[in-house]
């Protein structure tokens, strides 16, 4: 699957764009603030219904209107698929594929595989288990439909546990409501346990080569699932955990409290340590590169298909080490990378395809 085409009507600070790609490298060049990201912000929308900065849709919208439009034009198999998403500040998105409204946002998730890759990302590994959850949960939501259902009747589940344990005090009766509502988390739940589970399993597998290559044999990098409730005592812990959540007015236990640990060893060490806590800014950032890498071969390896590349001036933060061995990975996936300047890619001969120019949201093509 790549991306041919995105068109952009009142979406940030674009009032019209109408971009084609090339299907190998593709360079988004300009100044900081003139709307590269916002680009990239469209097309992680179009594949995902989310931004990527967790932003409302009112404030995706053009400063002074009130809808805004993305239409992404994939193609796949030489066959060509439109994705039209009406962004509205008061009302839920709209979204229609080949002019078919469809019901649930869900029914998008996982036609266009993206993996995003951010300055942001870089701090994924010291940043709290949140950020670790929501790394898992958009890639496992675009590789798999099961868990992305199980996912959303978990979370909302959730939203309405949390508002009965708040109002108890004042509404006693709808306790006996916990007790249907903890066998429904406990279906759902499971559901996400046993697939984050095999996702770090085979996460495990893939980022370790790859850690190893980046770090030139030094250290070894692995992964392992930390789950903040087992299967086989998730119903008695929900069990012993009431009494708690009613004090606090918050479901304390569940697969919502999950993280994943990364522990390095290296070559002149005979320890392992987590670098969640205790590894150096360099280890951390390392182990965020190779994070995201093993993204893109997951999604080959599940989708038997390659996903479209983000990098969101993502190579300034990296060192020349880093940058070629993240350029040679790339290889023949469709990437769309914005940029300040051009130097590293004049440095490192790199292969352009296509080359624009953004300047306040206009986007000019100079190849």
């Amino acid at each position: 699957m790549i991306i041919k085409s995105l068109e952009l009507a009142d979406f940030r600070n674009y009032e019209k764009l109408n971009i084609e790609f090339s299907s190998g490298t593709n360079i988004l060049y300009g100044d900081n603030a003139q709307g590269k990201t916002n680009i990239l912000e469209a097309i992680y929308l179009s594949a995902t219904t989310k931004s990527h900065k967790s932003s409302k849709d009112k404030e995706i919208v053009r400063f002074g209107k009130d809808e805004g439009h993305i239409r992404t034009i994939l193609e796949k198999d030489g066959a060509h698929y439109r994705v039209d998403m009406h962004l509205r500040k008061n009302k839920s998105k709209g979204i229609a594929i080949d002019g078919q409204k469809i019901k649930r946002a869900s029914d998008l998730v996982g036609r266009l595989n993206v993996v995003f890759f951010s300055p942001e990302d870089l701090s994924i590994i010291k940043d709290g288990p949140s950020e670790r959850r929501r790394f898992m949960d958009m890639e496992l939501c675009q590789l798999d439909q099961i868990y992305l259902n199980n996912l959303a009747k978990y979370n909302k589940l959730l939203v309405e546990r949390n508002k009965v344990l708040k109002n108890l005090y004042d509404h006693p009766e709808n306790s006996v409501l916990l007790d249907v509502q903890d066998k429904q988390l406990i279906e759902y739940g499971s559901v996400i346990i046993r697939t984050r589970e095999k996702f770090i399993k085979e996460l495990n597998e893939i980022i370790g080569p790859i850690h190893e290559k980046l770090t030139g044999g030094r250290e070894k990098l692995s992964i392992f699932y930390e789950p903040n409730i087992d299967l086989d005592n998730f119903e008695k812990k929900q069990r012993q955990s009431r009494e708690k959540d009613k004090i606090l007015k918050q479901t304390t236990v569940g697969p919502h409290k999950d993280d994943f640990s990364f522990i390095v060893k290296s070559e002149n060490s005979t320890e392992a340590i987590d670098i969640r806590k205790f590894g150096s800014q360099g280890q951390q950032r390392t182990a965020s590169l190779s994070l995201k890498l093993s993204e893109i071969e997951i999604v080959k390896k599940s989708k038997k298909e390659n996903p479209v590349l983000l990098l969101d001036d993502v190579l300034s933060e990296l060192d020349s080490n880093r940058q070629n061995y993240l350029l040679n990975t790339i290889g023949d996936i469709q990437t769309i990378i914005t940029c300040t300047g051009l130097d590293e890619f004049v440095n490192n001969r790199f292969a352009i395809d296509k080359l624009f120019k953004v300047v306040n949201g206009t986007v000019t093509s100079e190849n």
